[in-house]
């Protein structure tokens, strides 16, 4: 599959990803890109963000590809099962948290835990680092397991955001682009 031949959905996590991160770049960059937007960025819901997610991939008019970052990756695989049948194409997700940690803010934990293990309808790769703050990298292994996602050790790479040094992040657009061809 091309970009072209799909409407690329972006999902960000807390704070809707800033004007450095690599998913604003992509949205940039990519012609067919769009962001899922959400009214809080700093207070996630759980019906509210997936809520806007599904009607987002309910709009497409052509065959979806979702983008998910940090929060944005629970929010995907909550909505997952509210999606129209076949119109997710794919999943490209990136820097998921162990929304089930106790020492992740409150906030979070009553938004998106406990995540759904249930596989995820659609193909799926999950992009997990060695030193992520907010998942370690065995939780991130079980949870693609689960979901039937393929992984991607990112190794020691942290949230693969800003703060990381993953501003525009070229190695992931690649690989973004590998995931692309096989769907």
């Amino acid at each position: 599959m091309k970009t072209s031949d799909a409407d690329i959905l972006i999902v960000p996590g807390l704070t809707g990803s800033g004007p450095e991160h690599w998913q604003t770049r992509w949205e940039q960059k990519l012609s067919t890109a769009r962001r899922v937007e959400q009214e809080d960025w700093d207070s996630p819901d759980l019906a509210t963000w997936t809520g806007q997610l599904v009607r987002d991939v309910s709009a497409a008019t052509r065959p979806v590809i979702l983008v998910a970052h940090s929060c944005g990756v629970p929010t995907v695989v909550h909505a997952a099962a509210r999606f129209p049948d076949g119109l997710v194409r794919g999943a490209y997700l990136v820097g998921l948290p162990d929304v089930e940690r106790e020492d992740l803010p409150e906030a979070i934990r009553r938004a998106f835990a406990p995540l759904p293990r249930a596989p995820l309808p659609f193909p799926s790769l999950l992009v997990a680092s060695r030193d992520d703050p907010y998942c370690t990298y065995e939780r991130a292994e079980d949870f693609s397991y689960a979901w039937g996602a393929a992984l991607v050790d990112a190794g020691m790479s942290g949230h693969l955001n800003t703060a990381s040094g993953h501003g525009p992040w070229p190695e992931g657009l690649m690989r973004f682009a590998g995931f692309l061809r096989q769907l």
